[in-house]
């Protein structure tokens, strides 16, 4: 799986390859991980993951399933009331644990918004035990130039949300314990470094939330198909900016060029945009596919089109790289440190016209250099090695060796 789920499991699975681990989860996926438990091939692993179970909704399972509904729905407030109450909860789970275990580290993993540090932080100055926060997506602001041409009322949450993000920056009260406490609080993202160094005061390690799965062969493209195909993978979220998508499309007057469009959400302004382009004809929308799907469309794409503005670090940019499937995204957020010059092309933030251009410019250069996108392309085994889940985690046994050797 992709998102906060994905990562978790990930981090979990890897670090039990050095680690032994108490790991207290919500429990959503809790039938899942036991049938994995029971069926994991390697038992030496599984047998270093010990789970504590904590749902967010108690036993009450209607309750739990109402509060998990509002979880799921990114952008809810009410979500910050029951996440931070199960922090709470979380927290004294935790104490208890390290009252009849040997833990050496306290992590606080996931999830990586910043706004809500849980609670660690008391049980490490409670034990002395160390602490560590992230990685974290601490990024100031939302770019308020891409909000031109949007209603009111999407300006004036993006203005709200902006000015929040930097009072809790500033002065959130739990946010600066946490980060005082932490040995080392980790950026999950470049933007996420600068902002904890100018407001916690911390030089924060970078290591992305999410990882590359490493492939042992990746399928050859058809280098001899008709169409040049191009992939966008999104919510219909306005940050995703699937707008700046079709407008930067529509720049490039290729006849044999298709526009793949994977994702939910009200999509039909966005077909009637592609109406009024001129470029109906050239769109095909896949809406909400399976994982699967998505890695078959990836290995029968040219490229993947990323034009989102805020994001930690995008797991279908990842997994774009580790299908050797070259990237054109914004020099912004996770997918700026995930994409180099050798796998890709990045956009400098500007405004919603300059930017349409930039991206536009890039589709063309790469629909007329092949080799260009060849070496692209040839070149993302080399970044998908260093982007593994390998890699993060060694940088994270790294981390948690250096507070150990701080006491």
């Amino acid at each position: 799986m992709g998102s906060e789920q994905g990562m978790g499991w990930h981090w979990i699975t890897n670090l039990a390859h050095y680690c032994e681990l108490f790991v207290i989860t919500e429990g959503e996926y809790r039938a899942q991980i036991e049938e994995w438990l029971s069926r994991a091939e390697n038992e030496d692993l599984a047998k270093r993951l010990h789970f504590y179970w904590n749902p967010i909704g108690g036993d009450d399972q209607k309750r739990c399933e109402r509060i998990r509904k509002i979880c799921w729905n990114q952008g809810n407030w009410h979500f910050y009331i029951y996440y931070k109450k199960w922090q709470k909860s979380t927290a004294d789970i935790a104490e208890k644990i390290c009252s009849k275990h040997k833990i050496d580290i306290l992590h606080q993993l996931n999830m990586i918004g910043f706004r809500e540090p849980g609670y660690l932080w008391k049980v490490s100055q409670k034990t002395g035990i160390p602490f560590i926060w992230g990685p974290i997506d601490a990024k100031e602001s939302f770019p308020m130039a891409y909000t031109e041409g949007s209603s009111f009322k999407v300006k004036f949450y993006f203005a709200l949300k902006n000015a929040i993000t930097k009072y809790q920056l500033r002065f959130g009260r739990r946010v600066h314990i946490a980060a005082n406490q932490a040995s080392f609080v980790i950026g999950a993202s470049g933007n996420s470094v600068v902002s904890i160094k100018k407001y916690f005061n911390k030089e924060a390690p970078l290591i992305n939330e999410t990882g590359c799965q490493l492939k042992d062969t990746i399928e050859k493209r058809n280098q001899s198909k008709d169409t040049f195909d191009i992939l966008w993978v999104g919510k219909t979220d306005f940050r995703k900016l699937l707008s700046l998508a079709l407008t930067s499309f529509a720049k490039v007057k290729k006849d044999n060029l298709r526009l793949h469009i994977v994702g939910g959400g009200d999509l039909s302004p966005f077909k009637k945009m592609a109406i009024r382009l001129g470029i109906a004809d050239k769109c095909k929308w896949h809406g909400i596919v399976s994982h699967s799907e998505v890695q078959d469309l990836m290995n029968c794409s040219d490229l993947l089109l990323f034009t989102s503005v805020a994001e930690g670090t995008p797991h279908v940019v990842m997994e774009a790289i580790g299908n050797a499937l070259p990237v054109i995204c914004f020099d912004t957020c996770g997918q700026a440190d995930c994409v180099n010059e050798k796998v890709g092309i990045k956009i400098p933030l500007s405004n919603m016209k300059q930017s349409a251009n930039d991206f536009s410019e890039a589709i063309e250069k790469l629909y007329n250099d092949p080799d260009l996108l060849s070496y692209y392309s040839n070149n993302c085994h080399e970044r998908q090695v260093e982007l593994s889940w390998d890699s993060k985690t060694k940088q994270m046994l790294n981390l948690y060796k250096r507070t150990l050797s701080l006491i």
